[in-house]
This record gives structure tokens, C-alpha cells and sequence, in this order.
């Protein structure tokens, strides 16, 4: 047995770019409190650094839409029998699995069967479709750990043991990311002038993602350009990509283009409008509150399996969820053309009345998501399972 088996085992699932960054907290949190354990399964390399033991990297298996799952299916299967083979092996504590379903669900299932206790972190978006998932969560998941008011209620619903815990998001706001003085220190390292307009691209943080909508946010871009010549754009590159991965695709720019890498909130900080690819990061856009605008596009298979499936809820941008209205603009596959974007985009530049009422609505949001200290709220839970 090596020095890392003899320590109480934990097995945490964090494939998705965000749930990486919570799960990331996490370890960071118990190293502060020093306490002994050694975590494996799936992460990224930022938790490898923090001696997470890597059985399947987050930045490979984030992936959406079945086929692209299907595309990847075979290492993601390796990585899930591997997980089983450890677990086995080395009978971790408890299991803490965030997000991602389609792998997590299952395992679920694997890990009840041997007795392994399963906490899910980050509620699958039941509410909104495949509700009938719920039955094999309230079967196989001995907590639920949930980030929003509302789905407290709903997995009372259904007898499902659940516990609101906020969102970890609200632990990485930092004051200075609302100080305008250090905004524009910032933003003059990058030659941003104060009186500078700059949009973020923000495309995604999944070549999947990066493969259906950077050409659409360049051409929304360009056409923005076009009619508003003194206008910047900063391409802000997700946590899961490297600034040269994303340079070595682009197309020749008929833009001012800034490549911006830094943590998701401080790039958001710099900007003054985003257009945003669907998920988690439109909450991060709107707890920075920035107006912006909503869009997704995914192959036509998947976009069809979306439509038939979603029938829960008006709405896909999370932001918009949580506030219950459509504060921002959302636009989905065909509907996110840049010609219907750039529009989008150009009525927050020009009229200065929507602008801040929007601003105003995008405020609220802190007041919905509970307090800050997630992460330390989420490791007290998670004690009794040591």
C-alpha cells in the first residue's frame, strides 16, 4: 500500500469546466484545514496540482451532445470502468459527484451497489428536462447538494434528501472586480482606454463548444465592427483552453482583437457588454453585472433531442432561470445568427436606458443565491461521511 492509499480515500467526479473549479475549492479548503485524505477520479489539472489523483481529465470528457458523447464514448467508458476498479479497490469514504449525468447517474448506481455513499454536488437540471432521472437520484443519491433556492422545493417534491448550500460563484467575487479604478488599471494592460466600448467573446469552454460558436461570436463581431468602427473585442479564453490553442484556430481577423486569459471574473470585469455561449458562465456574467447576450448552437441531432426533451421551463440561459424572466436576450441554433446578435448587442451599446435597467435586474441575482461560504458549507455536510 503506498502513503497516498493508507489516507481515508475520496472519490470526486468534477468532468465540466465549472464543476472542476468548485471541486478545485474544495481540496484547497481541506489543505488549509489540514486534513488527511488523498481525492482521485475525474478533474483537471489544476486539481492534479493539488494532488488530486487524475483517472480522467476534465478537460478531455467535457463534452455535450450525443454525438459528440458517442464520438468519445470508448475513453469515456475506460475512464468509468477505471473509476469502478479503484473503488473496488480501495473502498474511498464516500463518493462526491458534480454534475454531468449521463456519467454520474450511472456510477451512481455502480457505487450504491457497493455501498460506496453517494453526495451529488451540483443538481443535474432535472427540473427543466429528463425530470424522470429524479427517480434514479432519489435511489441511488444519499445527498443532494443544490445551489439553487428553487430546486430545494422540487426535490422535496419527489422525497429526494437535498440541502441548499448556495452557489460556490458567490465565493469568487472579489471587490476589486467592481472597483472601477483597478478595472481600468486592468484594462490599460491590455490598451483599453477608459473611454474604450469593449465586448467579450465568450464562447465556450468545449471544443465542442469553440467548434459551434467561435466562427458565429468572430461574424457577430465583425458586423458590429463594421457599423461601430471604434469598438474593441476581447476573446476571453475559458480555464480548460490555453491562449495559443485558441490563437492557432483563429481565422484572419477583420477586428481589434485582445486574446484575454485570467480568472473568468476578472476578465468579465474588463468588459462592458458579453456575448455568451449558454451555462454556467451566464451567471458569472450576471453576478458581474454585465449585460449580455445569450446564445447556443449545437449539431442538429442534438438541438432536435434538446427541443423534444425541454419542456419545463421558457427559458436556457441560466441567468435568465434564476431571475425567472428573460432580462438578457437569449437565441438558440438557427435563431443565434450574427446578424440577430450583433443587433442584440448593439441595442445595450446605444441605448443607455436599457443598458442600466438591465444592469439594475442583473443585481438581484447575489440575493438569489444565498451567501457566500459554499465550499466550507459543502465540507461540513461532507464530514460525517469521513
Amino acid at each position: 500500500m503506498t502513503p497516498s492509499e493508507s489516507k481515508p480515500q475520496v472519490l470526486i467526479i468534477a468532468a465540466e469546466a465549472s464543476s472542476a473549479i468548485y471541486a478545485q475549492r474544495l481540496l484547497e479548503y481541506w489543505q488549509k484545514e489540514n486534513k488527511i485524505f488523498h481525492a482521485f477520479g475525474v478533474g483537471s489539472k489544476d486539481m492534479e496540482r493539488l494532488g488530486f489523483e487524475i483517472v480522467g481529465r476534465s478537460e478531455k470528457m467535457s463534452v455535450v451532445g450525443f454525438q459528440e458523447v458517442i464520438k468519445h464514448y470508448s475513453e469515456i467508458k475506460e475512464v468509468f470502468n477505471q473509476i469502478l476498479d479503484l473503488t473496488k479497490k480501495r473502498r474511498p469514504k464516500f463518493a462526491l459527484l458534480l454534475d454531468y449525468p449521463g456519467f454520474n447517474l450511472r456510477l451512481a448506481a455502480k457505487l450504491k451497489a457497493l455501498g460506496i455513499p453517494v453526495v451529488y454536488y451540483i443538481s443535474p437540471q432535472v427540473w427543466a428536462w429528463k425530470t424522470s432521472r429524479v427517480y434514479q437520484i432519489k435511489k441511488n443519491v444519499d445527498k443532494m447538494l443544490v445551489l439553487f433556492p428553487f430546486e430545494v422545493e422540487f426535490y422535496r417534491k419527489y422525497e429526494v434528501n437535498s440541502e441548499f448550500v448556495g452557489h460556490p460563484l458567490l465565493d469568487e467575487l472579489n471587490p476589486a472586480h467592481f472597483d472601477k479604478k483597478e478595472i481600468q488599471k486592468n484594462r490599460h494592460r491590455y490598451g483599453i482606454d477608459a473611454q474604450d466600448h469593449l465586448i467579450g467573446l465568450m464562447p465556450g469552454s468545449r471544443w465542442s463548444e469553440i467548434n459551434h460558436h467561435l466562427q458565429t461570436q468572430l461574424r457577430t463581431a465583425e458586423l458590429i465592427h463594421k457599423r461601430n468602427p471604434t469598438i474593441k473585442f476581447a476573446l476571453l479564453v475559458a480555464p480548460t483552453f490555453s491562449v495559443d490553442e485558441i490563437k492557432n484556430i483563429l481565422p484572419d481577423l477583420k477586428i481589434p482583437l485582445i486574446l484575454i486569459k485570467e480568472d473568468p471574473m476578472s476578465m468579465v470585469s474588463l468588459c462592458d457588454e458579453v456575448l455568451c455561449a449558454s451555462g454556467t458562465a451566464t451567471l458569472l456574467v450576471g453576478l458581474m453585472e454585465k449585460p449580455m447576450v445569450i446564445m447556443y448552437r449545437m449539431n442538429s441531432l442534438t438541438a432536435w433531442l434538446a427541443k423534444k426533451f425541454v419542456k419545463h421551463t421558457s427559458f436556457f440561459g441560466m441567468i435568465n432561470l434564476v431571475l425567472g424572466k428573460a432580462v438578457v436576450p437569449e437565441y438558440f441554433q438557427e435563431q443565434a445568427s450574427p446578424e440577430k446578435l450583433s443587433e442584440a448587442l448593439e441595442i445595450f451599446i446605444q441605448d443607455s436606458e436599457k443598458r442600466e435597467s438591465t444592469i439594475e435586474e442583473l443585481k438581484s441575482v447575489k440575493s438569489l443565491l444565498g451567501d457566500q461560504g459554499a465550499t466550507q458549507r459543502v465540507a461540513k455536510i461532507l464530514e460525517e461521511y469521513f
